[in-house]
């Protein structure tokens, strides 16, 4: 089983997606997410971890997933059902996709 560790020496590709969402739409948008995830995302080669999390004040939902190679995700990209979800994502706010890869790393 995997689980999401967050390292700087690792390869994985973390791709992030900020979700500008109506506090009253939040969360209906973390449900298909969640929904996104376990039946289609999940299931795509190279997958390893989705986070879903969500801002106190309803605003914003971050989904931060992290896969083998960026190949993995250019793929899960032009998925069709993958893009069944991002348009179901979509209609309920404003996404803001990107790879991206981790930098640093601080800790108390």
């Amino acid at each position: 089983m995997s689980e999401t560790t967050i390292r700087t020496d690792d390869q994985l590709a973390t791709f992030i997606n900020v979700i500008d969402v109506d506090p009253a739409k939040q969360e209906e948008l973390i449900a298909v997410l969640n929904e996104g995830t376990e039946k289609v995302i999940s299931q795509k080669p190279g997958f390893v971890s989705v986070n879903i999390i969500a801002s106190k004040d309803g605003k914003r939902v971050i989904n931060y997933a992290q896969w083998r190679s960026p190949a993995d995700v250019q793929a899960l990209l032009s998925d069709p059902e993958a893009q069944a979800f991002a348009k179901r994502v979509a209609e309920l706010g404003t996404p803001g996709p990107g790879l991206y890869s981790v930098n640093a790393i601080h800790h108390a």
